[in-house]
């Protein structure tokens, strides 16, 4: 029993220790969408898509905050990063139907299938995608996570969290889970692994930010 204690102690200590190391990390590059610095590209996570391809709320709203951004002038393009990995899931098509259904230019919108998780997504964007300066988007309490990724991988990023999202449990659940990937996150950022997919670079954020409006 002693021995459970101070093992359950131990776990706390480290995950709470990841949890205040990533927030002081993004600390200082947390925005609105209206105060945010511009940038060249606006990133966007993946998140859940249903069976009939549209995406969640919580997807919708970062596409939403991304599109604001992009009509604005706050980013001259869009990356949007998520999971295709199998035939019957393919988030990146998702937002990218829902951004030109909204009237998104579809010139303006690149996309990247191999974005399995936000470590993944920010390693990516720097060393496929060449992204070197970037707005994120994702939720409030995913926000200082996926800041603090990116940044580590390379990327001058400030962030834009939605926090528009009724605090039901849902919300909790996916607060919840996003503090313990904290701990992920931080061995991550100290191991540096390589994402399950690289390849060559491409070009299609430079073209993206370099089409027409």
């Amino acid at each position: 029993m002693r021995l459970g204690i101070w093992v359950s102690a131990g776990a706390a200590v480290v995950v709470f220790g990841c949890i205040g190391w990533v927030r002081y990390q993004a600390s200082d590059y947390q925005y609105s969408a209206d105060s945010v610095p511009a940038a060249e590209v606006g990133l966007i996570p993946g998140a859940e898509v249903y069976d009939n391809g549209e995406p969640s709320p919580y997807l919708a709203m970062r596409l939403d905050i991304g599109r604001k951004l992009l009509e604005t002038g706050k980013v001259k393009a869009l990356l949007l990063t998520g999971d295709n990995g199998r035939w019957s899931y393919d988030e990146p098509t998702a937002m990218l139907r829902y951004l030109v259904r909204k009237g998104v230019p579809a010139g303006k919108l690149a996309v990247d299938y191999a974005g399995f998780d936000t470590y993944q997504s920010c390693v990516r964007a720097y060393r496929i995608f060449g992204v070197r300066q970037a707005v994120v988007v994702t939720q409030d309490f995913s926000l200082p996570r996926t800041v603090a990724l990116c940044r580590d991988a390379g990327i001058d990023a400030t962030g834009v969290g939605d926090d528009t999202q009724p605090h039901n449990f849902i919300y909790n659940k996916c607060w919840l889970r996003d503090q313990l990937a904290a701990t992920k996150a931080v061995l991550n950022m100290v191991t540096h692994p390589d994402p399950k997919f690289l390849g060559n670079q491409e070009t299609t954020v430079r073209d993206a930010i370099n089409a027409p409006g």
